[in-house]
């Protein structure tokens, strides 16, 4: 039997992660190797710089292919950004025969139906996502799966994710520069949601809250729903971009202090605590930062996003029905105390998502919230392929001659997002903190 595998790659602002899967005997994904690199030429989840983006992708793909003998042709892309928007319509269709049961084809051709719509110049439909359906005009008696009943008439609620073409055209060139093929882009939310929620947590209400790089992306999920989703044009590099203005410090040694010793609540920050940044330049004196200002630096903007995340589950409808509170995933969940400053802030029971639950095999290389998305791009993956067949999709093995890009000297893939930078920085400086009273 030919293994099938699915390619994946989760292009964010902050890395750029290429992932291929298989399914083990009992069917559930297991990963069979990623790579990671820095991402270059995306901001706010879109693409800017397509010949920088491009050769970052065919780095991770060339070093994947290497690591795993098996060659990418297809792949499935994430997609974010403030151009994407979900537009609500709803459809019916006139069934031929009234005494048989509804099928799948029958919701295919609503489907359709609803797809034809009159969108804004320049925009395109990514995905179509049913609310509810109910049959002969029941309007009181929805279901979420009519397959199976009886009637004449059905009609559908949908939820319409559209998102520009030129943005997605983007994101389509810079594989093609890569030399591969965009199997389908996928709102990476969906994806999200699918590596780290429980299926009560759809039902019961709940808000997954995906802090990445340069987005904090929110999905509002009721009743097994997407009901809402949102990008917020900010996220983890902010804070480093605030720390690194109010201290006078690289990017780079921002965020290690920032993952090292920041944290979201400032009472929590030891206020005798200092960091020591030794001078970079000679003749320059160190620098000392309190671990009081720093975590007032960081809960200040953690503040501003979790009133914009507080905002659109309020606009969503559902703020009153979200029986599992939030999830919070993504590279930036890992933030020291951020979930007790979550739940102060919006009341509500709050946990991570780690996108272990429908894992196989060797987890803990990429059990990390920054690989969520990734994650989820391969359970979209394996799904599309399901639905859609996999004639096409059986990749032969990666030849003797091919040279792939070496991985990046030092780092090992093993280690998690933190863990990566905290051991490229720390190759290159030293920072550390004093305790009270500690002598310099």
């Amino acid at each position: 039997m030919v293994e099938k595998y699915v390619a994946a790659i989760d292009v964010g602002t902050a890395k750029i992660v290429t992932l291929i899967g298989k399914r083990n005997g009992n069917n559930r994904l297991e990963v069979v190797g990623f790579s990671r690199s820095d991402s270059k030429g995306i901001r706010r989840g879109e693409v800017l710089n397509q010949e920088q983006a491009a050769l970052v992708v065919k780095k991770t793909v060339d070093d994947l292919q290497r690591k795993t003998s098996v060659r990418i042709g297809e792949v499935f892309v994430g997609v974010v950004g403030q151009h994407i928007r979900i537009q609500k319509n709803r459809a019916n269709i006139i069934r031929n025969c009234s005494d048989q049961c509804i099928t799948s084809s029958d919701v295919d051709r609503l489907k359709t139906d609803v797809g034809n719509i009159t969108l804004k110049q320049g925009e395109e439909i990514l995905h179509i996502i049913p609310l509810d359906f109910y049959v002969d005009g029941e309007i009181e008696n929805t279901v979420q799966n009519p397959i199976g009943m009886l009637g004449k008439k059905l009609d559908g609620n949908f939820n319409i994710v559209v998102g520009n073409i030129d943005s997605l055209q983007k994101i389509r060139k810079c594989i093609q520069q890569a030399e591969l093929v965009t199997k389908d882009i996928i709102l990476e939310p969906l994806a999200s949601a699918d590596a780290v929620l429980y299926d009560v947590e759809r039902e019961t209400g709940v808000a997954l809250v995906d802090i990445g790089g340069g987005t904090t992306d929110v999905a509002v999920f009721y009743d097994n729903v997407l009901r809402h989703s949102a990008v917020i044009p900010c996220g983890g590099n902010i804070i480093t971009s605030d720390i690194k203005t109010a201290c006078g410090l690289t990017e780079q040694i921002a965020e290690e202090v920032k993952v090292q010793y920041g944290t979201a609540l400032s009472e929590q920050a030891d206020e005798q605590k200092v960091v020591v940044i030794p001078p970079s330049v000679p003749g320059r004196q160190p620098k000392e930062i309190t671990f009081a200002r720093l975590s007032s630096i960081i809960q200040a903007r953690m503040e501003e996003i979790i009133d914009a995340v507080l905002f659109h589950i309020e606009n969503s409808g559902c703020g009153d029905k979200l029986g599992s509170g939030i999830v919070v995933t993504g590279g930036g969940a890992l933030l020291k105390h951020l979930i007790p400053l979550l739940q102060f802030k919006t009341g509500k029971e709050v946990r991570i998502g780690y996108p272990d639950a429908h894992l196989a095999g060797n987890i803990d290389p990429f059990n990390d919230p920054s690989y969520a998305t990734g994650i989820g791009l391969l359970m979209k993956g394996f799904e599309y392929m399901d639905e859609k067949g996999w004639e096409a999709s059986v990749l032969p093995p990666v030849t003797q001659t091919e040279q792939p890009v070496p991985e990046t000297p030092g780092v090992s893939p093993e280690l998690n997002f933190p863990q990566k930078i905290y051991k490229r920085l720390k190759d290159t400086l030293e920072i550390y903190f004093k305790e009270p009273d500690a002598q310099m």
